[in-house]
């Protein structure tokens, strides 16, 4: 199964809302779009109209992937998806898989570490070892990949394999990476270090 990025994205919200609002699910239109252009826990942020997301929809739809639930008597159309855990999906995950494949399905590469923190509102993970241990048998069943380790990083990144990987890692590559406060300080002192260093050089040769 191979999804565009639009794609990815409205699969990844139908997860996310169908377990954190589920009173709201299935999403209509204006809910769903609204859901795939929010700011918070998303990567990158999108902006995408009613129209692109309807045009999507009706692909997905071919695919059996979503499913519609027409609206009667002035009612609007909802949607729901047959991505996984359904009758129709040969997709079947445990709590924790499931969390995963949404968080990446919504921002792209991500760490043993930041999986833990960002599922947290869709499954419960004691420790990091259990993030690893859903993540392996996710990659036994060739859904998601482990990234070589970024030098000066502690911990290696995983994608999904839902997408051309080329692609999703050089999408998540051009995404600004947030430094944490040890990361920062030690930047800040590797560049206070070098500015006495250039002052050092420049008072040896008299400039």
């Amino acid at each position: 199964m191979e999804l565009n990025e639009v794609e990815q994205r409205i699969v990844g919200c139908l997860l996310e809302k169908q377990t954190t609002t589920p009173e709201h699910y299935p999403l209509s239109l204006n809910a769903l779009t609204n859901a795939c252009n929010q700011k918070s826990n998303r990567d990158p942020v999108m902006t995408v109209t009613e129209s692109d997301i309807l045009d999507t929809l009706a692909t997905l739809n071919t695919k059996h992937i979503v499913i519609v639930d027409e609206g009667l008597s002035g009612r609007v159309n909802k949607y729901g998806h047959r991505f996984c855990n359904t009758e129709f999906s040969q997709l079947q995950f445990s709590e924790q898989q499931r969390a995963i494949i949404c968080v990446l399905l919504l921002r792209g590469a991500q760490t043993p570490g930041e999986l833990r923190t960002r599922c947290a509102r869709l499954a419960a993970f004691s420790q990091v070892s259990e993030v690893e241990s859903a993540l392996e048998d996710l990659q036994a069943q060739s859904l998601v990949k482990k990234l070589a380790r970024e030098p000066g990083k502690r911990e290696s990144r995983y994608v999904h394999l839902f997408q051309d990987i080329v692609q999703q890692v050089s999408t998540s590559q051009m995404s600004p990476q947030k430094l944490d406060s040890s990361e920062l300080d030690a930047l800040l002192n590797e560049i206070e270090q070098l500015k006495k260093d250039l002052a050092n050089i420049k008072q040896h040769l008299g400039l």
